[in-house]
């Protein structure tokens, strides 16, 4: 009885930070508010500052649980710069922790504030946040023929004209890769076999659209690209078969040991600019992503990486 009690109260280490985190954000969404009704007459510059600063601010306290609160080990290795930087973000996508991942790079540039998402038209409904994120910046996109370039080139633009930091973060993949709906996979596969393109098995299929549209618009206001790939710790068996990525419940009851995170930043120059070239080297890029999935980038963690409040890195950070 003892250790069933045990076992049932580890598994609700999640109620005190979805507590914290749930019962904060209607307070938060109030402040802005009052903010955004304060700011109507003022220069969208300085809405925007104060803007960023609130978002850092609750952002902050969400990645002390995901961090802090769960002991879990954040393993980087990659170039990732010290300094902010206007970046665009490509990733792939299994999980709503990914999201997460996101703050956890960006923070450690100092730039938490400047993360804005580029989202499916469908979550623009989620209570109190779905509106938020379009007010902070982020862009909601329709699927295939849906689309809309204009719209989304219209909103990249305003941001830019605004002078507004940018961490533009998008998963090409337009949803994500879960082994448990084997059509979403098999649809994916199917297109990239059609289209002539190496079939992948840990990641879907990129779509190109929104990344395409994200460069060419802001490609004299970028000063990167981030190429992410997000590994989380006991999602291959060990017969190489993919399991579930952990959700957000799971992350913070510890279930995932580990999860390892490689950066690469690339340089604007080095990016096809038509989009039927943008196109493949995506796809080049998603097949080293396969790969990294694949082997859970399990790399050997030296004397000389810092460990820090959980996170394990090759690179010295200066936490801001």
């Amino acid at each position: 009885m003892l250790l069933s009690l045990v076992l049932h109260t580890y598994s609700m280490r999640y109620v005190l930070p979805a507590a914290v985190m749930m019962g904060t954000a209607p307070t938060y969404v109030l402040a802005w508010g009052a903010w955004r009704l304060l700011s109507a007459v003022l220069p969208a510059r300085i809405y925007r500052e104060v803007d960023d600063r609130l978002y850092t601010i609750y952002q902050s306290m969400v990645l002390f649980f995901f961090e802090n609160y769960t002991g879990v080990q954040v393993i980087i290795y990659g170039d990732l710069p010290k300094n902010k930087e206007n970046v665009i973000y490509l990733s792939n996508h299994q999980c709503t922790v990914d999201w997460i991942i996101a703050d956890m790079l960006a923070i450690r540039q100092n730039a938490l504030g400047h993360v804005r998402y580029v989202l499916k038209d469908g979550l623009k409904w989620l209570p109190l946040y779905g509106w938020y994120f379009s007010q902070h910046g982020g862009v909601y996109v329709k699927r295939s023929a849906k689309f809309n370039e204009k719209e989304m080139r219209e909103k990249l633009r305003a941001q830019m004209k605004a002078e507004t930091p940018m961490y533009l973060v998008i998963f090409p993949e337009g949803t994500r890769y879960n082994p448990e709906i084997p059509k979403v996979i098999a649809d994916s596969q199917s297109f990239a076999e059609k289209e002539g393109l190496e079939i992948l098995k840990h990641v879907l299929t990129p779509r190109v659209k929104a990344t395409h549209v994200a460069i060419d618009t802001m490609k004299d206001y970028l000063d990167a690209v981030y190429d992410v790939t997000v590994a989380y710790e006991g999602t291959v068996d060990h017969k190489g078969q993919r399991k579930l990525a952990p959700s957000m419940t799971e992350f913070l009851c510890k279930e995932c040991p580990r999860v390892h995170i490689f950066i690469d930043r690339i340089e604007l120059k080095d990016i096809p600019e038509e989009q039927i070239y943008m196109r493949r080297w995506l796809h080049e890029r998603f097949e080293i992503k396969d790969n990294y999935v694949r082997l859970e980038i399990v790399l050997p963690v030296s004397d000389s990486m810092e460990i820090e409040n959980g996170l394990i890195s090759p690179m010295t950070f200066e936490f801001m």
